[in-house]
Parts: structure tokens; C-alpha cells; sequence
């Protein structure tokens, strides 16, 4: 998008701005405004999809196969232009959610898994087509509007579903409606929901990023949905809308949960975080008394910051449950601090109660085994879109669930050995740690202390056992678990472009926060949550709203004037550094105009005028006899109001020479 495109989406002195700089502005005074899809059957297209899905795929079909010209002609294009409505903004919602329930289907069915699996599949590459065909058909503000709805609009899998349907194995219906939620549905996004079913082709569609990241830099901005809310204020709502910061308030306390934004405020927290904790370590208290460890000024700012880092985490996991929130790229290692900070707290406290120093010694111990995990999180903070730390957080996971497994089936043999060790008065040579030690030692080769000492287990079993140990552990399950790391980061690398789309997109849609709490910095917000949510409960939602709203901007006034002022001067500019281009200077523009390919690029300036077109249709009419050519005219055609033609026509020749070809192309009017 230009950067003349990018001014003229919001150059309309005819529509007025409400409050918050947005188009379309609110249409009155109400300040919860009202699902605009209300009207919309989710119910009955959620199975009208199922059903068609099921009807056309019987056999297994790899992505590949599904995207061929054959299967496209056959299955996804008349699929298409079936569910395709441009007044409908929830088919692609409920086809991915088709696919959630195909992929929950494939783990208990096994003789439909790759079955189900395809028709998973299916189903993103209809709503990535579907989605396509969205951003084709509408252009300018409109479109930009209109695609926004398509991925952010919130819907609910029960909206117009007939009386009679059951809703009672909703799994969180009494939360939902609860207190959290303040007695509204829990809705879902399709770009939640493609997040939750690791649709990653889907979210690398380019008309899906444009939306990721308009909602990024907080072009598009929308009020998003909770699943629980720790100090909930939704007395206001904003629809989806396009931000104009030159109509907004200078302090807008709404840009503080734009993902850009917060993006910068979280690593300027974690940096804080990060030197506290290393001051903290430097500087360890030290024995003042008999029994008495001293607590040190830095220990103390330490422990108060950390708290309110430690809740704002929290409310994280609680803001978009635990399967978003894990697909974060270093959401374990904010989980794993978090454990060791909330430890070493409890215990600390505990000695500085009972004025223990060893018990205070001990809580620092504990403290210390979070350097290990702050200085790689630092890393990945600081480059989240390096394919090393995608694949690392990746083989993580591989890595733990093959230890476990090993740890599992290698316990026999601990057992069997422990109980070789005995004597037969029932006392034992070696304890359960000690052989535990040598058996580590022999699975990563670093020791051979375990084959010699087994003869003290027993004269035959004892090697026996050892060396059978040896030969499955260090030769069978590291050469597994080798294999199974490699091929790993072999398919994260040959689909990079797709697995940092993918974390691109969770990062956007976490980042978008609706609790009140991320509005205070740490460790603010553990004073906000001690004194506002007992005025939640004395107050009226208006005037909790006023009293929110006027802690928030006092609290952060300077960096909503700093962000107010980059806003109106940069927000609707491109950014070179994302792989964009920068602005070409008149004067390059005029010597490249001598280059000898220069007319190479020159013909596409200008749309061709209307004789032109007059004599292309009159060209391709040649091709009415064609039952394939003359339905893709008639889309041309009927596509001519919304978009140019010189998009469309330029991919009728490939069309026309697969008939040339003698391929098998069914018209999708005869489907």
C-alpha cells in the first residue's frame, strides 16, 4: 500500500471523527454498541460447511494434492464461489472452525485421521481463498473495513442457533457469562481461531497480514474479547475502525494496547526487570546478626517490581487462555521465571518472618536459578523473528516429551538395579540418586563409573543390566532423539516465511489487550488492583470508567504524549525497514527514464482507457463458444465495478491454455 493510498484512506473531510480519532465514528451516545453481525446464522453455517466438506472429501489428499489445478477445479473452486458472499463476514470464522473440530476428530478416530486431517486442510485453503477473494473485491477504506471484519469481528458458535439446540456442553458458558465477562457472550476471532489450530498457511496469506498488520501498528483497532478479565472496565466499545491520530485526543489511553506499542513497553519493562535482578544478585544481602540476613534496598525495589511483572504475566495467561498464550514465542521462559520469582518470594518472606538467615540464603539460591532463563529471554525480546529461536522453542518441546518418554521406560531399569544392590538383610549399597548419577552419566557419554560398579549389584545381572542399558539409552534413544531434532528444524526451515508469519500473528493478536490492568505499568497495576477493584464494586460502571480512565492518563501521561506525536507523524507512513521500499526521489525516477527497460515498467502506470477495454472484451468473445472462458468472462465482467480489470484479465491466459492442454475443467456454474 502507497503512501498516497495510505492518506486517502482517512483524507475524508466528510466524515466525522468521534472521541477516539476512528472511521466509522459512533452513530449516537450510547457507549456499548451493539453487535453489528447479530443477524448473522453462524449456527447453520458452521454445519452447512461441515456438510459439505465431509460430501466432497472421502479420500486422503496431502496440501499439495489439494492445491493442484485438478482438485482445484474439481473441489476448491466450486467450493468457492458456493460459499462465497461478500455480505457474509463469518464464512471464513466457521470454516476454521470446521477445521478445529476435524483436527480434534483425527486424535480419536484413527481410521478417518488422514481423512479428517485433509478435510482440515480443506478448509483453511478455502477460508485463505475466501479471504483473497475479500481483499480483491473491495478496495480503499471500505475494503480495508471490510477485511478487518472478516479476521477481528467476534462471533459465537450458539449466535441464531433454533431454540432447541442444547448449549448446556458450552465447557466455559458459567465463566463466560460470569463476572469476568461482565454478562456478556465470549466470542471468538477467526484470527483467534486460526492462532488456536495453527492454520500458519492461512495467517502467511498476504491479505491476512495486511490486517495483522494494520492491527500491529494500530491502523485497524478494534475492542477485543477476554476470557477472564482480572479488573474489567468494558463501559465503552469500539467497533472496528480505522484510527485517525490526527482526530484523536493527544492522550488516548486505547494506544497503550496496540500491539506495536506494547510490543516497546514490554521490552523496556523486561530490560528494567533484568537490571533490577542482576543489581539484586550483585549486590546479595549479607549476615548483619546472629540469624539475621539483611534485606537491601535493591532486593526490596526488586521484589516490588517483580510482583507487578509477575501479575502482568498472569493476567497474560488469563487474557487469551493458555493455548494462545503459549504459542508465544518465549512464553515458557516468562512462565519459568515466573515459578522461580513466586518461590524464591514465599521463601524470603518465610525467613524474614521468622528471622532466619539460612532460610534467606536459601531463597537467594533459588533466585539465582533465573539467570539461565533471563539472559537467553533477552534474545529472543530482542529478535523474536530469528528462525534459531523459533526452531529452539520448537525442539523444546520435542526435547521434554522424549525425556519424559526415556525417563519413563528407562525406570525399570533403576528399579532393577536398586533392588540387585541389596543385601539380604535388606540394606542397600547404592541409593536410588547415586545409580540415577551413573546411568545419567552413561546416556550422554560423559562417564563409564556405572559399568565398573555394577558388578557390585551383581557378578552377572548387574553388568548385564548396565551394559543393555547403555546400548538402548546412549545408542537407540539419542540417535531418536538426534533424528527427530533434526527433522524438526529441517520442516520449521523449509517453511520459515510461514512459521514468523505465524508468530508474527500471535504476537499482534496477544498484544491486544481488553483488561484494564495492562494500562498500569508494573508495579503500578498491583496498586491498581488493590484500590480500583474494590471501587469497581462501590461504583457505577460510568464513573469506574471516569476514575480509570483518568489514573490511566495521569500515570502515563509522558508516554502517551510521546506516542500521540509519533503517531500523527508516522503512523500512516510506509516502514523501510519491514522489506518496503522507501520513497523514490523525483530526480530517480527521472534518470531511470533513460534506462533501455525503462517502458518495461512504464506501461503498467496508467489503466488503459476504455477503448482499449472495448476492444479486449471484443477479443476474448472469440472464446464464447468456450464454456470455461465464458463463465471466467462473466466473473470478469461482474467484477468490473469493484476492482480493475487489468487485475482479473491477466490471469485468464493461464486458464486458456489449460484448455488448450486438453485438461478436464469443469465451470463452476455447473457444479
Amino acid at each position: 500500500m502507497s503512501r498516497e493510498e495510505q492518506q486517502q484512506l482517512l483524507d475524508d473531510d466528510a466524515e466525522p471523527a468521534d472521541d477516539d480519532g476512528c472511521y466509522p465514528p459512533r452513530r449516537d451516545s450510547i457507549p456499548w454498541q451493539p453487535n453489528p453481525h447479530r443477524q448473522l446464522p453462524i449456527y447453520t453455517t458452521i454445519h452447512r460447511i461441515r456438510r459439505l466438506v465431509i460430501a466432497c472429501i472421502d479420500d486422503p489428499y496431502s496440501l499439495d494434492q489439494l492445491k493442484s489445478p485438478r482438485m482445484n477445479t474439481a473441489v476448491v473452486r466450486p467450493l468457492l464461489d458456493h460459499l462465497y458472499d461478500p455480505d457474509d463476514v463469518s464464512v471464513v470464522w466457521c470454516l476454521l472452525v470446521n477445521r478445529v473440530q476435524f483436527l480434534r476428530q483425527q486424535s480419536f478416530q484413527a481410521h478417518h485421521q488422514t481423512v479428517n486431517v485433509t478435510r482440515a486442510n480443506l478448509c483453511e485453503v478455502l477460508a485463505s481463498r475466501i479471504l483473497r477473494r475479500f481483499d480483491e473485491d473491495h478496495s480503499g477504506r471500505e475494503g480495508l473495513l471490510a477485511l478487518a471484519n472478516v479476521l477481528v469481528s467476534g462471533f459465537e458458535p450458539f449466535q441464531n442457533a433454533p431454540p432447541s439446540v442444547d448449549r448446556g456442553k458450552r465447557a466455559h458458558s458459567a465463566l463466560a457469562e460470569g463476572w469476568f465477562q461482565s454478562g456478556r457472550e465470549r466470542v471468538l476471532t477467526a484470527l483467534e481461531v486460526a492462532i488456536i489450530s495453527e492454520s500458519k498457511s492461512f495467517l502467511a496469506a498476504s491479505a491476512c497480514q495486511k490486517i495483522v498488520d494494520a492491527v500491529y501498528r494500530g491502523r485497524v483497532i478494534y475492542t477485543p474479547t477476554a476470557f477472564i478479565d482480572i479488573l474489567p472496565d468494558r463501559y465503552k466499545n469500539r467497533r472496528i475502525s480505522l484510527y485517525d491520530p490526527r482526530k484523536a485526543p493527544i492522550l488516548n489511553q486505547y494506544r497503550l494496547i496496540v500491539p506495536r506499542n506494547r510490543k516497546v513497553i514490554e521490552i523496556a519493562q523486561f530490560l528494567l526487570l533484568f537490571v533490577l535482578y542482576l543489581l539484586t544478585m550483585f549486590n546479595k544481602a549479607t549476615e548483619i546478626g546472629p540469624g539475621h540476613l539483611q534485606f537491601t534496598t535493591v532486593e526490596f525495589i526488586f521484589c516490588i517490581y517483580g510482583s507487578g511483572w509477575v501479575l502482568e504475566e498472569l493476567a497474560s495467561v488469563l487474557e487469551h487462555g493458555w493455548s494462545v498464550h503459549t504459542e508465544n514465542l518465549w512464553a515458557f521462559m516468562d512462565i519459568a521465571f515466573s515459578l522461580i520469582y513466586l518461590a524464591y518470594f514465599g521463601v524470603r518472606m518465610h525467613g524474614l518472618r521468622i528471622n532466619s538467615g539460612p532460610v534467606g540464603k536459601q531463597a537467594l539460591d533459588i533466585l539465582s536459578l533465573g539467570a539461565p532463563i533471563l539472559m537467553p529471554r533477552l534474545a529472543f525480546c530482542l529478535m523474536p523473528e530469528n528462525m534459531l529461536f523459533i526452531a529452539l522453542r520448537t525442539m523444546m518441546g520435542d526435547f521434554t516429551f522424549l525425556t519424559v518418554v526415556t525417563v519413563w521406560c528407562f525406570g525399570g531399569f533403576l528399579l532393577a538395579m536398586r533392588w540387585l544392590s541389596e543385601s539380604q538383610d535388606g540394606y542397600a549399597s547404592h541409593s536410588f540418586l547415586t545409580i540415577s548419577k551413573w546411568m545419567l552419566w552413561i546416556w550422554f557419554g560423559l562417564d563409564g563409573t556405572g559399568i565398573s560398579k555394577s558388578v557390585e549389584f551383581h557378578s552377572f545381572l548387574g553388568p548385564m543390566l548396565m551394559v543393555l542399558f547403555a546400548f538402548i539409552g546412549n545408542t537407540l534413544f539419542l540417535t531418536i532423539l538426534v533424528s527427530i531434532l533434526s527433522n524438526t528444524y529441517s520442516n520449521l526451515a523449509k517453511n520459515a516465511t510461514a512459521e514468523i508469519q505465524f508468530r508474527r500473528a500471535v504476537l499482534t493478536f496477544e498484544g491486544v489487550k481488553s483488561d484494564t490492568l495492562f494500562a498500569y505499568r508494573p508495579p503500578f497495576n498491583v496498586a491498581a488492583l488493590v484500590i480500583l477493584l474494590p471501587i469497581k464494586f462501590l461504583t457505577t460502571p460510568r464513573w469506574f470508567h471516569k476514575v480509570n480512565v483518568t489514573a490511566v492518563r495521569v500515570l502515563n501521561a509522558p508516554l502517551l504524549l510521546i506516542i500521540a506525536i509519533y503517531e500523527r507523524k508516522y503512523l500512516w507512513q510506509r516502514n523501510s525497514k519491514l522489506g518496503r521500499p522507501r520513497r523514490r526521489h523525483a530526480f530517480l525516477d527521472f534518470w531511470e527514464s533513460f534506462g533501455a527497460h525503462a517502458d518495461l515498467g512504464n506501461v503498467f502506470d496508467e489503466e488503459p482507457p476504455q477503448s482499449v477495454l472495448d476492444e479486449m472484451d471484443d477479443i476474448d468473445d472469440v472464446f464464447g463458444n468456450d464454456v470455461w472462458a465464458n463463465g471466467y468472462m462473466n466473473t470478469i465482467r461482474q467484477r468490473r465495478g469493484s476492482r480493475q480489470i487489468s487485475e482479473t484479465s491477466s490471469a485468464y491466459p493461464v486458464f486458456r491454455n489449460r484448455r488448450s492442454r486438453g485438461d478436464s475443467l469443469l465451470p463452476a456454474e455447473t457444479w
